[in-house]
């Protein structure tokens, strides 16, 4: 026995080693969803892995040997506690935390609930070697090899240079595909990318800092060039309307027209997409990256793309835009929002001054009690009744954006609630999902009623669109089960269709648009629909009733979808029958679709809007 406390009091440092080696190797082959395709991935996966941690253990152990065995204990806690931040992220998001998103800290008090429900019993054997460790640092003697250590230093530098050789071999260009995180992962390890990501946070800081106006006359060119002609018999078809614009709640195109366990899960939309005053764009994609519903409203209002990593409304809420409340407001249009969530949430009150809002309804304008709330908070069906009596007090024309709350992960509802019964597969979040989709349907039907009641609804536009996707990547295999049909990269895209719906009562021309179409489109829709043509601006989007559409949308992956084409992992896909083509179909767009994310970058990180101001007001 003493012979062992000696061996391994000898070996700490290489104990830690392997025991940190082996976590993150575990969780990035078996709990993250990285395609491994080829001996050759899974190498560079495992000496990712290794030598980042080699070289983080050498550098703790410089100096005084005392103190060694604590930085150590607490090196493979702060490591434990990377990997499993990104493991409980993953779970939902499908994707790596940024640097972005962990200065979000005034989200965090607001998740509780969807990260309990995101946690696993079998999560408890990241820390099942502290038990180990904690033993040996009470009872035995720790004893290190000083050139032990130089030696691991030197042979993780060799490591960490194959595994970089080895991950450009296999994916050249590498480090320009900052958007494709499991990418960088999957090739990086889980380690280095954070320190990449950590280089990625720097640079983009000093972006606005060295912007000038020479690269607002080129984004302005560029946009000018894929700009669409707007629909002229669309033009001041809403003229002098209200506007509601309805954010749903993660919702997805699938649940449209469609039906579970024989049970009809969108009534009200259903009957509303067939009305002739409604126009229903069937092949409509959300945009957002990882500032999800906060990304939705970026898009939507700026027609800009969100950020790559993190949410512009965190990032970037102090940047000048030419946002479609402020526009509107300019055309004296009362503006406001309407959100019962905490007003800070997704920094929402910095952000919507920004935008052009006058009034912001958040949770502190509503009444909610145990009995009209759940998951996230007010119920749908009480945050619509509440908004009424501060509607019927707003001076019209007003542009009014109202964002639910029932439909959100983790897709809780009381049974008295339910109008339809949770599904029967073996996934309790697809299950659920489909219940909280009825209620928002249900509500939205009891608003609509509501605000006829009120004279509200004659002369007003509706603008309903779900926001982001609901039911992630995880849950593939209850989606399949659901669609009858397996979740390729190809269908997964597909999934990402939202419903996009205008509804202008009054109007007798309403069909389904099929055109492939996006978030970033929006903006200048509506402002068409109301006769208002801005000044010069920025515009990545077109009107989505042109008669001359590109077919083209860019997704913040870098994936693109046209007419003809599905361009997800690097693979290109016929649409027409579901399966890989040939690669060289792709090309044409591939450029194209890296131009569009890097010149709104280029926008949002210079904060290029600010010269455009500035030559206005020169005039």
């Amino acid at each position: 026995m003493n012979l062992l406390k000696k061996q391994m009091g000898d070996n700490f440092f290489l104990l830690t080693l392997i025991f940190l080696i082996a976590k993150s190797y575990v969780v990035s082959r078996f709990v993250f969803n990285l395609e491994i395709e080829n001996v050759m991935q899974e190498l560079i996966l495992f000496l990712a892995n290794a030598g980042s941690i080699m070289l983080i253990l050498s550098l703790v152990a410089i100096g005084k040997k005392e103190t060694l065995k604590w930085k150590l204990l607490v090196t493979n806690i702060l490591g434990t506690f990377i990997l499993y931040f990104n493991v409980v992220y993953y779970r939902f998001f499908n994707d790596f935390i940024t640097m972005p998103v962990l200065f979000q800290t005034d989200n965090a008090s607001d998740l509780g609930e969807s990260i309990v429900s995101l946690m696993n019993p079998l999560d408890i054997l990241l820390i099942a070697d502290f038990m180990l460790i904690t033993y040996l640092l009470k009872y035995v003697k720790i004893v290190e090899n000083k050139r032990k250590h130089f030696k691991f230093a030197f042979a993780s530098v060799i490591i960490l240079l194959l595994n970089i050789g080895l991950a450009n071999i296999e994916r050249p260009q590498l480090l320009t595909r900052s958007f494709d995180r499991q990418m960088l992962v999957k090739n990086l390890g889980v380690f280095n990318y954070h320190l990449y990501d950590g280089f990625l946070q720097a640079k983009t800081n000093m972006n606005r800092a060295l912007a000038d106006n020479s690269e607002l006359a080129e984004v302005l060119n560029y946009t000018e060039s894929i700009k669409r002609p707007v629909n002229e018999e669309m033009t001041g078809v809403a003229k002098g309307k209200n506007v509601f614009v309805i954010s749903l709640e993660s919702t997805q195109n699938f649940v449209i027209n469609n039906k579970v366990d024989g049970k009809v899960i969108t009534p009200f939309l259903n009957q509303l997409i067939r009305q002739e005053d409604t126009y229903y764009f069937n092949n409509f994609y959300h945009q957002t990256g990882q500032g999800k519903t906060s990304d939705s409203e970026f898009l939507f209002e700026n027609s800009l793309y969100g950020l790559p990593r993190g949410a512009a409304f965190f990032t970037h809420a102090q940047n000048e835009y030419n946002g479609l409340p402020s526009l509107l407001k300019e055309k004296g249009y009362t503006t406001s929002v309407f959100h019962a969530n905490n007003k800070s949430f997704w920094n929402r009150d910095v952000m919507y001054k920004n935008l052009g809002y006058e009034n912001y309804y958040s949770e502190s304008y509503y009444e909610v009690n145990n009995e009209n709330s759940i998951g996230w908070g007010l119920k749908d069906q009480s945050f619509y009744e509440q908004s009424i009596p501060y509607l019927k007090e707003l001076s019209q024309p007003f542009y009014s954006k109202f964002i639910t709350l029932t439909n959100h992960f983790p897709f809780s509802l009381e049974q008295e609630d339910e109008s339809i019964p949770e599904w029967t597969s073996n996934d309790g979040t697809v299950n659920r999902y489909f219940t909280t989709v009825r209620y928002e349907d249900e509500a939205l039907k009891q608003f609509f009623e509501r605000l006829k009641e009120e004279g509200l609804y004659e002369n007003s536009v509706f603008i309903i669109m779900g926001d982001h996707y609901g039911i992630s990547q995880n849950h593939n295999e209850a989606m399949g089960q659901y669609l009858g049909k397996e979740i390729t990269p190809f269908v997964n895209t597909q999934l990402q269709r939202v419903p996009m719906i205008v509804h202008i009562p009054g109007e007798t021309n309403g069909r389904t648009i099929s055109n492939v179409s996006g978030q970033i489109d929006v903006k200048p829709t509506i402002l068409n629909m109301l006769g208002i043509k801005p000044d010069e601006d920025i515009q990545f989007g077109s009107d989505l009733f042109t008669k001359d559409p590109d077919q083209f949308v860019v997704l913040r992956d870098g994936s693109f979808i046209t007419d003809k084409y599905v361009y997800t992992d690097q693979k290109c896909y016929d649409k027409s029958t579901e399966k890989l083509t040939e690669q060289n179909a792709c090309e044409p767009y591939i450029n194209q679709a890296e131009d569009q994310l890097k010149y709104s970058d280029q926008v949002v990180y210079g904060d290029l809007l600010r010269f455009l101001e500035e030559k206005k007001q020169g005039e």
